[in-house]
């Protein structure tokens, strides 16, 4: 197995992943990262092969698995029973239940909703310079989530330094303070919310929490603890992915010239969304241990073995997909892997296309005249691939009445 060395904090990765990537196809769909210490694949058709494979999972086998230190027990604490670290049964259970009040009815309900805010947002932004990202693209997806939970949204700003917090333990940029800030922010957000959710039980409203209480299957339900994580996961997984995908498909049509005018109507809307997500996902990168030994394009894959799927990779694969590195919303194959496969799909895929269809469209037709005033950069926090900001213009003369 080949073997490449490449700084995930390096300024020029930060910037372009992609020239990595493409340098490591010399090998073939599977390289050995160094700084990682683990094999990574890039092939789309591997890549998604492995996200379904139950042969590879989020689970450690028990024998490979090391203690954490002290200091990180609350936030491990939490995340050992978050879905997303889990495998079936206990991940079919968990999920099942979730499933049963994260429905599409629900999301779906929330169309007007979300369209309403996108609106309101967009009437206060001001006539000079300003970051897209601050005042549109984060405030959108946890407001959603705000309301979802059925917390005050004067919280969205707490809410979003806790997600911020508790992100930050993925990233590679990884240091103490960064540890301290995150167990921090899980033991305040599951303080919050256990005292939350002690208030629906006996005041039960027409929110996700107090579905999340009731919710039965095969006469079990979720424990306090399940429902916390089941939220810091929403919290998490869906306010920064979505905050992400909403900033790098602006920038991408605003640095393309794609006609946004193609954004009203919702099939070609549908493509743009699906096609921004192949060509710059938010998450990067989501790692499996292998659960038995296997061959992986040639390679020995031991037991215990920990790999890297690089989804962004495997998005841009040229054996998969023709001008690969182009953005076309009109190519034939827009399968994309950002929101993974299998049974750890994203619970929330469909609420994240739902805002994204609501934001770009009534964006671009509320502000015609929007353009970049700083070409704008990536923030360093790999293996997450977003903007440390997205500064534009849009005159309020310019912009259009709600329709």
């Amino acid at each position: 197995m080949k073997r490449f060395s490449q700084d995930p904090t390096d300024p020029a990765f930060v910037q372009n992943p992609y020239a990595f990537y493409e340098k490591t196809r010399s090998a073939g769909p599977v390289f050995f990262w160094e700084e990682y210490a683990m094999p990574c694949v890039t092939g789309f058709t591997e890549v998604d092969a492995l996200l379904r494979d139950r042969g590879f999972g989020r689970e450690n086998p028990p024998e490979f698995r090391t203690p954490h230190p002290p200091h990180l027990d609350a936030f491990h604490d939490f995340e050992s029973r978050s879905m997303l670290e889990l495998e079936p049964p206990a991940h079919s259970r968990l999920r099942g239940l979730v499933i049963r009040a994260f429905t599409s009815r629900r999301i779906a309900a929330m169309d007007r909703e979300i369209e309403a805010l996108c609106h309101q947002l967009i009437d206060g932004f001001p006539d000079g310079p300003f970051d897209l990202l601050n005042a549109y693209a984060e405030k959108i997806p946890v407001i959603v989530i705000a309301r979802l939970l059925g917390v005050p949204e004067t919280m969205s700003g707490r809410l979003l330094d806790w997600s911020h917090a508790m992100v930050a333990m993925y990233e590679a940029r990884r240091t103490r303070a960064i540890e301290d800030r995150a167990v921090r922010a899980t033991e305040e957000f599951s303080a919050f919310m256990r005292g939350h959710i002690e208030k629906r039980r006996v005041d039960p409203r027409d929110d996700l929490i107090t579905t999340l209480i009731a919710v039965v299957d095969d006469g079990a339900r979720l424990s306090t603890d399940e429902m916390i994580t089941t939220l810091i996961l929403l919290l998490n997984a869906g306010h920064e992915a979505t905050v992400h995908a909403i900033g790098n498909a602006v920038k991408m049509l605003l640095e393309t010239g794609h006609p946004t005018a193609a954004l009203k109507e919702p099939a070609q809307c549908d493509r743009i969304i699906e096609e921004s997500l192949r060509l710059d996902p938010p998450l990067h990168m989501f790692t499996r241990f292998a659960y038995h030994d296997v061959a992986i394009a040639g390679h020995d894959i031991k037991r215990g073995d920990e790999i890297g799927l690089l989804l962004a990779a495997a998005n841009r694969d040229p054996a998969r997909f023709d001008a690969a590195n182009r953005f076309d919303p009109d190519r034939p194959d827009q399968a994309h892997t950002s929101f993974g496969a299998g049974v750890h799909f994203c619970l929330g895929a469909p609420l994240a296309r739902l805002e994204m269809k609501a934001a770009l469209p009534i964006l671009f037709a509320r502000c015609p005249s929007m353009q970049l005033a700083r070409q704008p950069d990536f923030a360093d926090r790999y293996h997450f691939h977003g903007l440390a900001g997205l500064t534009v213009t849009t005159r309020a003369a310019a912009r259009s009445p709600p329709a």
